[in-house]
Formats: C-alpha cells, structure tokens, sequence
C-alpha cells in the first residue's frame, strides 16, 4: 500500500533532468540562500554563490517571497534531498548568447565596468563578462584605468569563444569614430583668430597640448604670455578649463596661442617708454654684450654692458644679479621692431647721458655689436635656459 502512494505521490510531480531549465516561486529567503517551490518532490535551493559572482550581493533585499524565477538544474540532490539551481549560470549563458548575436551583428553594447585589471577592463552584460585590453579601451594610451570603474561604457565584441573564456570587446574603434566626428564638425566651424575654450590635455616643456572637443591644438610655451614663462608646468594643469586664440591652422594640426590683443604690453608704450623717460627693471637674463631688463611682463628692453657704468666692465655679470632690480634711461625706442636700450650710466652726474658729443648713444665695440638681438630676442643660448 505504502509503495503504491509513494508511486502515486512521485506521479504528482514533474520530472526534471540535470541541466535542464525550471521555474519556481521563491518561498523563502535566507541571508545565504534561496529557496523555491519548482513543482517537484523535493525543493530547489539557489546558494549566494551559484545566484552571482559579487560577494556582497544581499539575498534579502535582491529578491522577494513570492516572486518567480528561472535558474538551471545543477544537482537532483544536494546531499540533502534538495535540487541544487543555479542563477548565475542561466544568467551567463543567455547572456553569451546576447554577445553571440552583437558579435556576428557587429552591434555596439553597453555594459558596466565592475574589475580594473593589470591588462585591461573586465565588462558585464546580462551578466556575462567581457574582457577589454587596455590597447582597446581608448584610441590614445590611458596610464590610469581605474577611471572606468563601476561606469557604463560602449564597445564592440572582436572576438567570441566562449570555451576559451575569451569574449574581447574593443571600444577604440568607437572612440575613434566619435573623435573623427568631432574633428570634422570643429574644423568645419573654427577659423583663424577664433577665441574657443579647452581643456588642458597633456602638459611638456615646450607648451601644452590642449583638447578643443576631439582636436587636440597645441600652445607653445612662446605663446603662453605676453610675458617671460619658465615651465608651462608652473602655469598650467591638466584638466585646466582655458580660453585661447587659433593662431593657425595647417592641415591637422592648430597652434594655438594666449596672447590676447587686449593684454598687449606694447600698447602706449610709446608714451610710457618715451625716450629720455626713467624707469625701473628687473635684470631678467645676461649675456657677455648686455643685459635683459624686463620693464613689464612682455617688454624687455637691452642694457648694453657699455651703457651699465663710466668705468669699463668686461660683463654685465661682474656688477647685476639675475633678479636684481635696476634704474635705468630709456635712450632708444624702436616700436616698429619693439625694441627698447636703457643706459644707467646716463643717469649718473656730470654724465653725456651715455650719449657722444653729438647727442647719438655710443657706439657698442664692433665685436660686440654684431651680436646684439633685438631688445626682445636672446641669443640661442639663452633660449635653451
């Protein structure tokens, strides 16, 4: 009798295989599982492992007494006269079917990137993962990946093998395809002496490489300031917001510059820096022939070593100091060639105002003439300092 109910009770139930896919009605919810009704003799229990990848994952707040789900048939029997499901399982394989079919569509996905590796991001869609080399995740070098982390991004499936545990994603492409977008709309609406806003991208001793929207222009350390800049490094940051004028435009490649016409130094300068009028400096660089006053950032003006005293001096660095503060006469302006000479000596008294008898400055010696730079200019040894 015993038998024949036991028969008619297994009778009542469905049968179920291993691997085969089962719905049940979720009718309990424990902080390391979860336990369904599937329609069987026995109950179905989904552990926290085999429900997802992410240890932190709460049960208790994920899912609900009452809700129903699908999960994948690992075991008839646990140990305990329970079937073990899994989730996660169901979950990757549908999910590898999605990959499956972007892969052949060339479809562009989005997924979240949940692991910063050494070699590269590792991407879930439909929880399944996706693995993109860091040569594939921008079309420039990217030193620091950790920026992806936990965010939403574009790529294409390259290559699906899902045996090998290799499913590669390649989000290059989109960004370059983006960027090329972007460079034909900027060049299409800029033009020579445009005023345009960017960001500081990546910083040198020669200039600053600066992000336009797409179009990467370069600012050269000359075009910084009016003024004198040592190290762009001591005026710029990266990831600094800058307005700059497009000082040219040759083929690709813009020069930018930050020269303002409004910031000009030499406007009025010729009121300012009038011959005969006294001003102060402070001695910016020398040479053997002279040294460099700067009057305001953007004027230098040339203090002939004959021009620094009364008694002879083999170099401007036997008597001034780089930094050094000095008063001088301005005695020639040139604004077409901006160009300024200064003369202390013709501030001394009973001094010919470092002029000759005629009123003309003085001669520099013929050796040292030949080398004088415009006030503006140093020699090219000057300029590698």
């Amino acid at each position: 009798m015993s038998e024949d109910f036991g028969q008619m009770l297994d009778e009542t139930f469905k049968t179920i295989h291993t691997g085969e896919i089962v719905e049940g009605t979720i009718i309990d919810v424990k902080p390391d599982e979860i336990i369904l009704n599937i329609g069987y003799k026995s109950e179905g229990i989904i552990t926290k492992n085999e429900y997802s990848n992410d240890a932190n994952v709460d049960l208790m707040t994920t899912v609900n007494v009452g809700d129903k789900m699908e999960a994948k048939v690992l075991k008839l029997n646990d140990g305990d006269g329970q079937v073990l499901l899994t989730y996660k399982r169901l979950a990757a394989d549908r999910g590898n079917k999605r990959l499956e079919e972007a892969f052949e569509n060339k479809e562009v996905l989005k997924g979240k990137v949940v692991r910063v590796l050494d070699g590269g991001l590792s991407v879930v869609v439909e929880d399944s993962r996706v693995f993109i080399p860091a040569s594939l995740v921008s079309d420039t070098f990217e030193r620091d990946l950790n920026k992806y982390l936990d965010q939403e991004i574009e790529f294409v499936i390259t290559e699906f093998n899902p045996k090998r545990r290799r499913i590669i994603g390649d989000r290059k492409q989109l960004v370059k395809a983006e960027n090329e977008e972007k460079r034909k709309e900027l060049f299409e609406r800029i033009s020579v002496g445009d005023i345009v806003e960017g960001v500081v991208k990546n910083i040198t001793d020669f200039g600053c490489f600066i992000d336009l929207g797409g179009v990467d222009g370069l600012l050269h350390i000359s075009e910084m300031s009016w003024g004198h800049i040592d190290s762009p490094k001591n005026v710029f940051k990266v990831g600094e917001e800058v307005k700059v004028i497009i000082k040219d435009i040759n083929g690709s490649k813009i020069a930018l510059s930050r020269k303002f016409e409004d910031d000009n130094p030499w406007k009025g300068a010729s009121v300012k820096y009038m011959i005969g009028n006294t001003v102060t400096g402070r001695v910016a660089r020398m040479t053997d022939f002279g040294a460099f006053v700067e009057l305001e950032p953007g004027i230098d003006a040339l203090l002939h070593v004959s021009q620094i005293s009364k008694e002879h001096i083999n170099k401007p660095s036997d008597v001034l100091k780089k930094g050094e503060e000095v008063t001088a006469k301005i005695v020639d302006f040139d604004e077409a060639n901006k160009k300024i000479s200064l003369s202390m000596k013709g501030l001394l008294p009973d001094s010919t105002d470092g002029n000759g008898a005629d009123g003309a400055p003085e001669a520099a010696p013929a050796e040292e003439a030949s080398d004088t730079p415009a006030a503006d200019e140093s020699p090219a040894e000057e300029k590698t300092e």
